[in-house]
């Protein structure tokens, strides 16, 4: 039993009860209480039904509550009408505490089925093949990552795609840097690739055309014979871009993020999907030609409140948004599949990454869903909002097609200056085009330094491998929950000194407290035993972390219905901080019996599996020893 058990029972309850007294049906709230003295437990039907009864919320939750009383079941203890006309309960600790801790230790512990199995796709990180990621592009990667970790948790079948802008302005501004800026195609020894084409060429070359017009007018050139996908040009940015991209997977998969496919957006111009959609739009009178203006002899999509959207220009040139619609409707299924699929290679953690093609030679798959999540930053809102109302209109189904979207990452003044930028103590927006930016590998390095030292004062008998793994598991998990924790619609400013804080909500703090319960666990000399009643754990720590460990799918399906991996982030770091002061207040290894040393102890074992499998929702490893 969880808590969310003990919820369901009394909602279940409190259904019948309304029915017996002739009380209308009506939807109604089961929650935590929100303040200890009013139980575990808290109700809100008195408020609901008091207009249609025409009777004062707490008459109402006193009716109920005297009809509870007379059958509490096992899982409740008390029942209360609060004058305020919420009802509240308090649980049967000796039972909801055994029910949780034995629940807990089981390997699927937290799991919910909300999904059903259904196919659902999402898809992240699509990072423009040309540089390497930096912290802004790590919070879309996260995010990503986390939810596919949920909803896999919530027991959705998911697919999760990377796209790859292999035909854009930014691989166009690399190859003419290589071809007409004096760039060496190989980077100087030690530097890896991305960076390089990144912190060097692209942003060299940039500023070049502001002095240089000749080069714009190549870079219009090199544009075109990209999307023409046979050239030299075409081979040539193919053969960039993969490299590139090589170096991306390396940081991605060092973050502990794996995908099931990688889409090239060179093959979807050059199949057959646009056509195909783009006919479909013209039959079901999605889109209109203009026939005078600004807009005469162009194919648009009209919209209520904005100027109308333009999908193929008077020319015939398809415009940026009817790349991304043949996409959306190729992810939910809508149009036929013209891609084969080859093996890109094999991840860190076995699974077999697969990439698109347009050669027959490849394998039928499928990587579609019945619902498509896509992360894209909020600048990107307007246009996701037309993709998704096509896409409703589309499948004739609300919900199809989710943007994901979530705020920028700026710099802290301090991290700022690690780039020797000058910010006035301000933070300051980052920029690929102009080079202000800390990539990915360099934070995960300077974090490791700093863990690595940290855990060597602490832990001088280890040696030097566990040492550099506990640094980059701490690394890892510092940068990951930074970018978790915030709520999306929020602006993140990273700062590296804060996030590797053992104090306060971070990473390192949550990963702390797993470590102290494998110390307790590793003195405690050997394995609890579960076959207990666990009566004797009775003062407010030991109930208040059972209850909290026991709330873990509720968490989960709060996360995977709204969307929202900050939940999990704030879940892990409750359990922390119950767990902690549980540690400050309980003596687990001295207590007055041997039968309270193995029940608290049970307790310990109870709170590490929960924390190591909400850990894991993040993307975290839990480290034994910090």
């Amino acid at each position: 039993m969880t808590l969310r058990l003990l919820f369901d029972d009394i909602r279940s309850t409190i259904q019948k009860i309304c029915n017996n007294l002739g009380y209308p049906q009506t939807e109604f709230d089961v929650s935590e209480a929100s303040r200890p003295e009013f139980g575990d437990v808290s109700c809100n039907i008195g408020f609901l039904l008091a207009k249609s009864l025409k009777k004062r919320p707490s008459e109402i939750a006193e009716s109920i509550a005297n009809e509870y009383k007379k059958d509490k079941g096992k899982l409740v203890t008390e029942v209360n009408a609060h004058s305020s006309g919420y009802l509240n309960f308090t649980a049967n600790y000796p039972l909801l505490t055994k029910s949780v801790i034995q629940s807990s230790v089981q390997e699927n512990y937290g799991q919910i089925d909300i999904g059903k199995n259904s196919k659902i796709v999402v898809e992240h990180t699509s990072v423009n093949p040309n540089k390497a990621l930096h912290v802004g592009h790590v919070r879309n990667i996260i995010i990503g990552d986390t939810m596919a970790r949920i909803l896999q948790k919530a027991c959705y079948d998911v697919r999760v795609l990377n796209y790859v802008d292999d035909s854009g302005l930014q691989v166009a501004d690399i190859i003419v840097g290589f071809r007409y800026g004096g760039f060496s195609r190989e980077p100087p020894k030690g530097q890896k690739f991305d960076h390089y084409c990144g912190d060097v060429v692209y942003v060299n070359i940039t500023e070049r055309y502001e002095t240089d017009t000749t080069l714009a007018e190549k870079r219009s050139l090199i544009l075109k014979e990209l999307e023409g996908g046979l050239s030299d040009t075409a081979k040539f940015g193919d053969e960039i871009t993969r490299r590139v991209l090589e170096e991306q997977l390396k940081t991605c998969w060092r973050l502990g993020v794996t995908y099931d496919c990688l889409n090239f957006e060179s093959q979807i111009v050059r199949s057959k999907l646009w056509k195909d959609v783009f006919e479909k739009m013209k039959s079901m009178g999605m889109i209109e030609l203009e026939k005078e203006g600004k807009n005469e002899d162009c194919w648009v999509i009209r919209t209520e409140s904005e100027d109308d959207k333009v999908l193929v220009r008077s020319d015939g040139t398809a415009t940026y948004i009817a790349k991304d619609i043949p996409y959306a409707a190729w992810k939910l299924g809508i149009a036929d599949d013209p891609f084969y699929y080859k093996q890109y290679g094999t991840q860190r953690d076995g699974r077999i990454l697969w990439e698109t093609t347009l050669e027959n030679t490849g394998t039928k798959l499928n990587f579609t869903g019945d619902a498509v999540i896509t992360v894209i930053d909020s600048r990107q809102s307007r246009l996701q909002k037309i993709i998704t109302k096509i896409m409703s209109d589309f499948k004739s189904k609300e919900g199809a097609y989710v943007h994901l979207g979530y705020e920028s990452v700026t710099l802290s003044a301090d991290t700022a200056k690690t780039l020797n930028l000058d910010t006035g103590g301000k933070s300051i927006q980052m920029s690929g085009r102009k080079g202000i930016y800390v990539n990915a590998d360099y934070v995960l390095d300077i974090l490791g330094v700093k863990t690595y030292e940290e855990a060597k004062k602490r832990n001088p008998d280890l040696n030097e491998v566990k040492l550099v793994q506990i640094s980059e598991q701490v690394a890892i998990g510092a940068l990951r929950y930074s970018m978790i924790k915030q709520d999306l619609d929020k602006i993140i400013t990273f700062d590296m000194t804060e996030s590797l804080s053992l104090e306060g909500d971070t990473g390192p703090y949550v990963q702390y407290a797993y470590a102290r319960a494998i110390r307790i666990l590793e003195k405690g000399g050997k394995a609890p035993n579960f076959d207990v009643s666990f009566n004797d754990l009775k003062t407010s720590y030991e109930t208040s972390l059972a209850k909290t460990i026991g709330k873990f799918d509720i968490e989960v399906k709060d996360a995977a219905k709204n969307l929202s991996p900050k939940i999990i982030a704030r879940y892990c770091y409750d359990l922390a901080v119950t767990f902690n002061a549980f540690y400050e207040h309980v003596k687990v290894l001295t207590a007055e019996s041997e039968a309270l040393v193995n029940a608290r102890l049970c307790l310990v074992y109870s709170f590490k599996e929960t924390l190591s499998k909400s850990l894991y929702l993040l993307g975290i490893n839990a480290p034994e020893r910090m």
